[in-house]
């Protein structure tokens, strides 16, 4: 990480209220970045809340697919850094309740792309998506950048869709101007840490079966990496201004 590049940078993260986006912002905050969150209100019981992450930042509830909220925030506060984590984020939900899935997932980051399409300020835009975007072919080696999209369930589809969506606008938009910022996708994975509170996570479940003196099982092997592996690696991204997929 590069000293002092945050000091002052100014950072916009969509999904700021979320268990990624809280971390995230949090860490920016520590570094000095002047942060601008775009997201639903937060749950009463989350580490937002926990760890008083809106004290020092610019907080603004509203939904993504409000595409003229959005682009009036992203507008007002001409961010340099731009982190899109909003999103329906659950495998299992995604099953009960595609249609906001795909919506979410897709048209809230076409309204992102859309409203930084013409914001001059912006040099770094990073487009979190997952890993689970390829196509299912039930390999033992695991998936690389290169492996083709896919997505079996509507959350890993609509992810992808999201690849190719972004993809798409650095081609059409913004590789046309001038300017052009760097613009990357990261395949982030499952992680662990403090303060998650979400449905269906294997270590919170774990402790709420031993709290509850209820038998657990979870016969998936899933790989998990820390939190803050996965997001120094993003913010990386961001400092080198790169066009590419991680």
């Amino acid at each position: 990480m590069k000293k002092n590049f945050w000091n002052n940078k100014k950072v916009f993260i969509t999904g700021h209220t979320g268990f990624k986006g809280s971390w995230l912002t949090l860490w920016l905050k520590k570094l000095g970045a002047d942060v601008s969150g775009y997201s639903l209100k937060p749950k009463k019981i989350s580490l937002f809340v926990d760890a008083n992450i809106s004290n020092g930042i610019e907080s603004n509830y509203e939904n993504i697919l409000n595409f003229g909220k959005l682009s009036d925030k992203i507008k007002n506060f001409s961010p340099e850094i731009v982190f899109h984590l909003a999103a329906q984020p659950l495998v299992k939900l995604s099953y009960n309740n595609p249609r906001k899935t795909y919506s979410t997932n897709i048209f809230g980051t076409i309204n992102l792309l859309e409203s930084l399409k013409n914001c001059e300020s912006v040099k770094s835009i990073i487009i979190v998506t997952t890993d689970k975007v390829y196509e299912n072919r039930q390999t033992r080696r695991g998936y690389n950048e290169t492996d083709m999209l896919g997505g079996y369930d509507p959350y890993s589809s609509s992810k992808a869709c999201c690849e190719i969506i972004t993809n798409s606008y650095r081609s059409s938009f913004f590789e046309k101007k001038g300017w052009s910022p760097g613009i990357a996708t990261a395949r982030a994975g499952n992680v662990i840490g403090g303060g998650d509170y979400s449905e269906f996570r294997l270590i919170p479940d774990i402790f709420k079966s031993i709290q509850n003196q209820k038998s657990f099982k979870d016969t998936k092997c899933k790989i998990y990496k820390t939190m803050a592996t996965c997001y120094g690696g993003v913010k990386r991204i961001s400092e080198t201004s790169r066009t590419t997929v991680f």
